[in-house]
C-alpha cells in the first residue's frame, strides 16, 4: 500500500485536473453560445417547428 500522503497528493492533482476540464468545458459552451445566431423574437425554439394537431398515423409492424 502506498503512503497516505501520497495517495491524498495524487487524489488532489486528479481533482485539479478535472476542475481544469470543467472550466474548459465551461469556457467553450460560452463561446460556441456567442457565436450562434439571436433567435427570433417572440418565438420559442424549443416548439418552433412543432404543427398542432391531429399526427399522422404510424403503422406498426408485426414482430
Amino acid at each position: 500500500m502506498a503512503n497516505p500522503s501520497m495517495n491524498k497528493r495524487l487524489k488532489e492533482r486528479q481533482r485539479q485536473e478535472k476542475q481544469r476540464e470543467k472550466a474548459a468545458k465551461r469556457q467553450e459552451r460560452a463561446k460556441e453560445k456567442g457565436d450562434r445566431p439571436p433567435a427570433e423574437a417572440g418565438v420559442d425554439p424549443d416548439i418552433a417547428h412543432i404543427v398542432p394537431g391531429p399526427q399522422p398515423v404510424v403503422e406498426e409492424e408485426d414482430f
